[in-house]
């Protein structure tokens, strides 16, 4: 009663845009995704990613979602067997003497029934394949819960690499923070002593004390930034951090302390999306959204149960084993649907809208991951040439600055040339440091978006039991 299962067409291009997919050629793609700890080499962050797998309750959220659709495709598996109980019972009535003619005295009469045996319940032959259809379909939506799992288990990847970057990023932040200040309170007292001199004005004092205070705001911004990033950190790795683990975070002083991801290969096919858990999941949730169509149209036909015993009865306990007590009954019953208000009918239409809405989730799925692979692509073609244009702009508001001070000391220019450039190279750094966490980021973006971590972590699939009965 299953339709035939025909897999949708992805709605993607062949390709991704603009030649996107180049790379550093004579890599294999897939040996770079097939395991994590290939791919994040830094040995902070694999520690924590480590602890992150071991310990985030997410995950474990997941993992027992999984464990439940494993368990309830048992018990749809297991109606496609009868039930085997064991029996033991007692039946004693007590009748007035005078009902019955032969009856002589006025003794109350006493009906005795003792049964021991086992028995079959309730069993239904499953001849047009309704349990069947719904054990598949409990198969397939554990399939999807499993992959579901690790899709999580990817994503928990990447928000821990991520997060290990921010706090690197906002420490390495707060480096540039302390200098800066430290620099603008010198500078500050530079402008006090010209002031004293009188080669200085209360202007110029003015302003480098409001820039030495901007500089002090954005030190405890960036404090702040920083306690909250290891807070989340802390938050995905699901336990507190160590001591250890702690100190040798702090060597990562700056971005380019961590150990760089390697380039992913080039020519990425436009299919390889097809390896990520998400999509899998979404899969076997139209698999299971086809095969309930099957359940839905074996309701319009009769259904056949069985109940039967066998085992020993007598009036006598003494004599319930004796030869001769055996005693059996089978009761099968077929249930025909005539007429019930057209309600099979609209089950049977709901299991087709719902395998319609899995096709619309499906494809949409695969449409959000071919966006977010051509965009982290897009971001990998670029942020390079940004992160270079960017680290010239620091060194050359660096000189303009340098050139600024100069000036001022010899009483050239008023200090708000000076402060002026300060400021610009001070916003070029942390501009620097934005720039390469973003590139980073679209790093860690992309192999998530590949679907990262392929090896054994999808579960195989393979052939319920109901597919090979009757």
């Amino acid at each position: 009663m299953i339709p035939h299962y025909h897999k949708p067409e992805a709605p993607v291009a062949n390709g991704w845009p603009q030649g996107q997919g180049k790379g550093v050629a004579g890599q294999d793609a897939s040996a770079l995704l097939q395991d994590w700890r290939s791919f994040y080499r830094d040995p902070v962050m694999q520690t924590l990613i480590a602890s992150a797998l071991e310990n985030n309750r997410d995950l474990r959220i997941a993992q027992q979602q999984a464990a439940a659709a494993s368990s309830q495709f048992d018990i749809e598996n297991a109606a496609l067997f009868p039930t085997l109980n064991g029996t033991a019972g007692a039946n004693i009535q007590k009748m007035n003497s005078h009902i019955w003619s032969l009856s002589r005295t006025d003794e109350p009469i006493y009906m005795r029934q003792y049964a021991v045996g086992f028995g079959i319940s309730a069993y239904e032959v499953d001849l047009w394949g309704r349990i069947r259809s719904a054990s598949r379909a409990s198969f397939d939506r554990y399939m999807a819960s499993a992959l579901n799992q690790q899709a999580m288990r990817l994503s928990i990847i990447s928000s821990v690499a991520t997060a290990m970057l921010n706090w690197v990023a906002n420490n390495q932040a707060l480096t540039v923070t302390q200098n800066v200040l430290e620099n603008r309170r010198h500078t500050y007292d530079l402008v006090k002593q010209t002031v004293e001199v009188g080669t200085g004005t209360q202007l110029d004092l003015a302003e480098a004390e409001a820039s030495m205070h901007d500089a002090e705001t954005s030190l405890q911004i960036y404090t702040r930034q920083r306690v909250e990033a290891l807070d989340q950190l802390t938050l995905l790795v699901g336990t507190p951090l160590t001591d250890a683990t702690i100190r040798s975070m702090n060597t990562r002083t700056s971005l380019d302390s961590i150990a760089p991801f390697p380039v992913v290969p080039a020519g990425l096919p436009s299919d390889m999306i097809s390896r990520r858990p998400d999509i899998a999941a979404s899969e076997g949730e139209l698999r299971a959204a086809n095969d309930d169509i099957g359940a839905a149209r074996a309701e319009f036909f009769p259904k056949i149960q069985i109940t039967a015993a066998n085992g020993t009865a007598s009036n006598n306990i003494t004599r319930l084993f004796q030869s001769g007590m055996g005693a059996w009954n089978v009761a099968p019953q077929i249930t025909l649907p005539l007429f019930d208000a057209g309600r099979l009918t609209a089950q049977l239409k709901q299991a087709h809208a719902r395998k319609r809405e899995e096709v619309a989730r499906y494809e949409r799925t695969i449409q959000s991951a071919f966006r977010e692979v051509a965009d982290a692509l897009a971001g990998r073609e670029t942020y390079l040439g940004q992160m270079v244009a960017q680290q010239a702009s620091v060194a050359a508001n660096q000189r303009q600055y340098t050139l600024a001070l100069q000036r001022f000391r010899a009483g050239y220019d008023p200090y708000l040339a000076t402060l002026v450039a300060q400021r610009a190279w001070y916003t070029a750094q942390l501009a620097a440091i934005t720039t390469q966490l973003q590139a980073l980021s679209n790093t860690v973006t992309l192999y998530k978006a590949l679907g990262g971590g392929w090896g054994t972590e999808i579960p195989p699939r393979k052939a319920p039991l109901a597919e090979h009965i009757l």
